[in-house]
């Protein structure tokens, strides 16, 4: 029972709770000690919960509050209003309705609200107040003696009942007095004699006498008839206070028989736990080691380093005193009677012209020389030693910056060039703020749900995905990772974490990307037909276009604009589907475009015209992009998309309304017609072709968001075509396998001959 006691203290006075009451975040604290900390937190005096009357509350008699424990400690109260994210002053003149009340909770570390009525809104633990007053008596801290607050003193007898009504303890006589038969205190509930009284039920407390009868699963609050019916409980989940203290009691029950079961668990849980204590203070005493070891290393390594620079100081000092020494001698030779000076004054004195001419020589040359390094003088060495300054303002910058090494940022993808095409490709960066990394680990694994469609496989699909975990790519250098062999049709989830020295960091926010619904189609632009040089220009590898403007596309549109015909410039691929299903992408600019794909047989028909021809949908009201009428029911031997002005026109159709309905895709940016509606371009334009099905089917690339599908004749070779009315520039989406390639693939064209361009 001795152990109970950590779960009965008040956070704030670190006592054995008295009158608790329970705040909004759930935790329970001293009634007094919660007033206090509101007062000075700079609140005005809080309205507590009102109490019954009782004769203790006369002015002739001792109150019960009088014998309250003390306050908790001033410091204390300091460090937990510190603790706290602010204060609010108390309601001043003239500024509108007072701030809602703050508390710093302990247990949470924030400010809890407590409303505009403060702790008048907070309800007692009364269930916390009975388990306090059990301990007590187990542990023989309640053995005292309660006195009679009625007697007046010396002659303080002892209690013998306690009146719940009155909320106070007294003798047989004074009970007797204060409760005078036939009278309405006779009816009071007697109990025995306490310190501690508590009202009988909980209340509401803010409508007098109402007990609590309801809780309100949405709110989480106990709640009375009158609070029932506020408008802010108006449809929210509401429970007789019987039935949810049957639902908790059970949960309690089932939770606490779970812990008791599993007490294996927890004992091996709690050996887990000494033994990682363990490592903690093996492991500490030999980072301390280690961090020892460094320093010395670094001492050493600068003692040594003084010492190689204290002898270079000393060999220069040595060098610039023996020269300097030796020119102080030189000058002292010239004094008036010391050294060469006194020797050419003897040698003066020698009359015999032929011996004085024979000597004379050498002396008058160091005289000349004595003459000329007086007339230059200068010192023969520098002794400032300003050569010789350190500058460790970038050493002394790296010693304050010295730190434990940390382990690495979780890293950022780059949603914007990650993406999956025939290979996945993941981008990433580091924060700025990070340390530096050795190498990443990416983790990926596939999800079971597709958006937009159910479980893959049924339920045993959907548990066979549940069950796949995180396949890794340990090592990978550098801010970019391929991974291949993936499913189609599939969402990857990926996520990205760095590894150094002090370990592996955190992990990167999960992205999620999906698979293209068909293996991935690698062509060029066929520049051989249906191109006109003057109007389009392809880039030397084939894979962007790009119109010209100039004088032919304006002669071009002004034919336009005064006939039935348009200018249109064809491109087509260098290959030509004869089975199977493929996928492919682009990106265009907001120009004007038909994207689609067409029998080879009648593009070349249609498109090896002069250059004005008659447009393709030659009827406005055929509801799709093709050659071919509503009334016909063979496909259209091609199916394009039109998009122009940021826009992309979608076909009203049976089919497209269908596929509509089971993508969830509604039309919201454009008005709808019989004819169809407009939708955002995207940043690339998926379009899938299935052979055997006569389907074509045009994607949002980014999120493989189903856009449109249509049927097209595949009784012959189906080609990727793309063209152009007025400007732009389109650009084939690049494999994710060549963007490392060091040299163009060989290009595979699976048709091999076709019909020169026509005049």
């Amino acid at each position: 029972m001795k152990s109970l006691e950590p779960e009965l203290q008040c956070p704030v006075c670190r006592d054995i709770v008295k009158q608790p009451v329970v705040l909004p975040c759930l935790h329970s604290v001293c009634l007094m000690c919660a007033s206090e900390v509101l007062i000075q937190s700079g609140y005005p005096q809080p309205e507590l919960p009102p109490e019954p009357r009782s004769p203790a509350s006369t002015p002739n008699t001792r109150s019960p509050r009088q014998m309250r424990r003390p306050m908790p400690k001033p410091e204390r109260l300091d460090r937990l209003l510190r603790s706290g994210s602010g204060t609010h002053p108390g309601r001043r003149r003239k500024e509108g309705p007072p701030p809602l009340m703050l508390f710093p909770c302990v247990p949470c570390g924030r400010d809890v609200e407590l409303g505009e009525r403060g702790l008048a809104e907070c309800m007692r633990n009364l269930a916390l107040e009975r388990i306090v007053e059990r301990y007590r008596h187990t542990v023989s801290l309640g053995s005292v003696a309660v006195m009679c607050q009625f007697c007046k003193p010396p002659q303080a007898l002892e209690a013998t009942k306690g009146c719940a009504d009155c909320r106070a303890s007294f003798c047989n006589e004074c009970f007797k007095l204060y409760h005078p038969w036939g009278t309405p205190r006779a009816q009071h509930e007697h109990v025995l004699p306490t310190l501690n009284f508590r009202p009988k039920v909980l209340t509401c407390p803010e409508h007098d006498q109402e007990r609590l009868q309801y809780y309100c699963r949405s709110c989480q609050m106990l709640l009375c008839s009158l609070c029932k019916l506020r408008r802010v409980h108006a449809g929210h989940k509401m429970a007789p206070i019987a039935q949810a203290y049957q639902s908790l009691k059970d949960k309690i029950t089932k939770e606490l028989n779970f812990i008791q079961s599993n007490q294996d668990m927890v004992l091996t849980q709690m050996t887990q736990l000494e033994h990682a204590v363990t490592q903690t203070e093996v492991n500490s005493a030999s980072a301390k080691e280690q961090l020892s070891h460094c320093v010395k290393e670094i001492l050493a390594l600068l003692t040594e380093k003084q010492t190689v620079l204290a002898q270079a100081l000393e060999n220069s000092r040595q060098r610039r005193a023996e020269a300097l020494a030796n020119q102080v001698a030189e000058k002292r030779s010239l004094l008036e009677h010391a050294g060469l000076m006194a020797y050419t004054q003897e040698l003066l004195k020698e009359n015999d012209p032929s011996s004085f001419v024979h000597a004379a020589r050498v002396t008058h040359n160091r005289l000349a020389q004595s003459i000329d390094s007086m007339q230059r003088f200068s010192l023969s060495a520098d002794p400032s030693f300003r050569h010789f300054q350190l500058d460790i303002s970038r050493e002394l910058k790296l010693l304050t910056d010295l730190n434990f090494l940390q382990a690495p940022l979780a890293p950022v993808i780059d949603t914007q060039r990650s993406l999956a095409y025939d290979q996945l490709f993941l981008s990433w960066r580091l924060p700025q703020d990070s340390t530096p990394v050795w190498h990443c680990s990416v983790e990926f694994r596939r999800r079971g749900v597709v958006p937009g469609g159910g479980a893959r496989g049924g339920v045993r699909g959907g548990l066979a995905a549940a069950r796949w975990g995180w396949q890794r790519l340990d090592e990978v250098t550098g801010s970019c990772a391929v991974i291949d062999r993936l499913e189609m049709d599939s969402v990857y989830v990926l996520r990205v974490r760095g590894c150094n020295k002090a370990g592996f960091g955190d992990y990167s926010e999960e992205v999620y990307l999906h698979t293209p619904p068909a293996p991935v189609l690698n062509f060029y632009l066929d520049s051989r037909w249906g191109l006109h040089a003057d109007r389009l220009v392809v880039s030397k590898e084939q894979r962007c276009a790009r119109s010209v403007p100039g004088l032919s596309l304006l002669q071009a549109a002004d034919r336009a604009l005064t006939s039935c015909h348009l200018t249109a410039d064809l491109l087509v691929g260098d290959v030509a589907i004869t089975q199977g299903r493929h996928y492919w992408a682009c990106s265009v600019e907001p120009g004007s475009y038909l994207v689609g794909v067409g029998l080879e047989s009648k593009l070349q028909e249609w498109f090896h015209l002069p250059q004005d021809m008659a447009s393709p949908r030659y009827d406005p009201d055929s509801g799709h992009d093709s050659g071919a009428e509503d009334s016909s029911d063979s496909p259209p031997p091609f199916t394009f998309l039109t998009m122009g002005m940021g826009k992309i026109y979608l076909p009203s159709s049976a089919s497209s309304h269908a596929n509509h309905r089971e993508s969830g895709f509604t039309h919201s940016n454009g008005p709808s017609s019989p004819t169809g509606v407009t939708y955002p371009l995207p940043q690339r334009l998926g379009v899938c072709l299935d052979f055997e099905k006569g389907r074509v089917t045009f994607y949002d690339a980014h999120s493989l968001r189903p856009l449109w599908e249509g049927p097209v004749d595949c009784s012959a070779p189906v080609c990727p075509a793309f063209c152009f009315i007025g400007g732009g520039a389109l650009q084939l989406q690049e494999l994710v396998a060549n963007r490392n390639a060091n040299q163009t693939p060989v290009r595979r064209v699976t048709i091999q001959s076709r019909v020169t361009k026509l005049n």
